[in-house]
């Protein structure tokens, strides 16, 4: 089977002897550097303290608690940017491997059907959230466990968002990816594909229902527009349409024989890993700027390099050639100097940065020159309205969309709470006194 290789996970799960050893190795620190540096506050340094003293429910318990995309993020995250860099360990010989050890008790909640959350009546306000990426998500756990009504729309068939139509399933299997939106579904929040606002429904309509705060969260899933001369030929893709094809059919697209990644991103990255996976022999990454300030991660870098994919630093696109309107050649030209690159092509996937769509489309809400949404505190413009991820945050991980879904959930929380208290103070001024 010609895609088995890029359906297969790549990392092997730690076994329970090694994660308790590798737990072993944390220093306990009273400081807990690590769960400082986690943007969505998972607090690594009390679950694998639980995990030490062999309490691996108990660990479970925190990871869940703190970030319900606990079993994503321990395969996406980039953990060397965040708690493993600012491990203690770092100092003496190598980091707790945290990551893996997430993974390995996520597994294990999975493995006894374990269940921490519990679903909370929802007797407050109705709440819609426009995106199922991970700040949606993220947002929408922490409000329906606050026991308001959520609702989140999706415009596609399949929720998850980038989590199911960019990363590649040898870095995150679309059943993990199911496995926690069935456990936000079981906490009560209801999901509707299929629905684009401001197509398929406006705002006002929903407003009309009865919703009383909007979160956007649709994220940045569209691939900036290519600007080379020869973009039109056949053969030239956006890195986006690239992995969203590829994991959608699982794999089942057709590659070049000769495929040129442009960028220097993780998805620039993932770009490379599923040419080469699906079969592609002659893989190359160009990319514009030195290696040393590559965007990806380190560890995405070194697994590339484990491909036997070379990447070339310091050119740029020139110029695309092609024969009977199919891809041919591919030339690039020096950032630093005069030299020039010139490299046979099939196939050239654009992976330079990503932008959101038309946000005018849902309501007038205010966007800088990049088409960021302008918020203060996940506040936009608009007073009903809020935004998280990507469209705030710019293009970034999972795990700062998390935090900043969060971060939206404490926010209307505190929006809809002034609004009944504000409620109840008129309906106190406005009732008749008692004689």
């Amino acid at each position: 089977m010609e895609n088995k290789k890029y359906l297969e996970q790549t990392k092997i799960g730690l076994t329970p002897l090694l994660a308790m050893e590798e737990a072993a190795r944390c220093l306990l620190c009273h400081d807990a550097p690590c769960s400082k540096a986690c943007p969505a506050g998972t607090e690594p340094a009390k679950f694998i303290r639980s995990l030490r003293f062999k309490n691996t429910k108990g660990a479970v318990e925190t990871i869940r608690t703190n970030n319900i995309l606990g079993g994503i993020c321990a395969r996406v995250c980039p953990t060397a940017q965040y708690c493993e860099g600012a491990c203690s360990r770092c100092g003496i010989d190598k980091p707790i491997r945290i990551g893996d050890l997430q993974r390995y008790v996520t597994d294990y909640e999975k493995s006894i059907n374990m269940k921490v959350l519990d679903k909370v009546e929802a007797i407050n306000e109705k709440i819609a959230v426009i995106g199922s990426g991970p700040s949606g998500i993220a947002a929408a756990t922490a409000l329906a466990l606050k026991g308001y009504k959520v609702t989140v729309f999706e415009e596609k068939s399949i929720l998850g968002g980038w989590l199911n139509y960019g990363i590649p399933p040898q870095r995150l299997p679309k059943e993990v990816v199911q496995t926690e939106i069935n456990y936000v579904k079981d906490l009560g929040v209801e999901f509707k594909t299929n629905c684009k606002i401001g197509k398929d429904i406006k705002l006002e309509d929903l407003r009309a229902k009865g919703y009383e705060a909007f979160l956007v969260s649709c994220g940045m899933q569209k691939g900036k527009d290519i600007d080379v001369k020869g973009a039109e030929l056949k053969g030239v893709l956006n890195g986006v349409d690239f992995l969203s094809k590829a994991k959608i059919n699982e794999g089942n697209v057709k590659v070049g024989n000769h495929v040129i990644i442009i960028g220097g991103g993780d998805v620039a990255l993932d770009c490379a890993s599923t040419a080469k996976l699906l079969g592609c022999e002659d893989v190359k990454i160009v990319y514009r700027r030195t290696i040393e300030k590559m965007p990806a991660d380190v560890a995405e870098r070194e697994y590339i390099q484990s491909l036997n994919i070379p990447i070339f630093t310091g050119f740029k696109p020139l110029e695309i050639k092609g024969e009977n309107g199919l891809v041919s050649v591919f030339k690039a030209e020096g950032m630093f100097d005069s030299s020039l690159l010139e490299l046979t092509a099939d196939m050239v996937i654009f992976a330079v940065g990503q932008e959101s769509e038309d946000i005018k489309i849902i309501a007038d809400i205010e966007v800088d020159g990049k088409g960021i949404v302008v918020t203060k505190n996940c506040r936009t413009n608009i007073e009903d309205i809020f935004a998280a991820g990507d469209i705030v945050c710019g293009d970034k991980t999972v795990v700062q969309a998390v935090a900043s879904g969060k971060l939206a959930a404490e926010e209307i929380e505190g929006y809809l709470t002034a609004k009944r208290e504000s409620r109840q103070v008129n309906r106190q001024v406005a009732s008749p006194k008692e004689v």
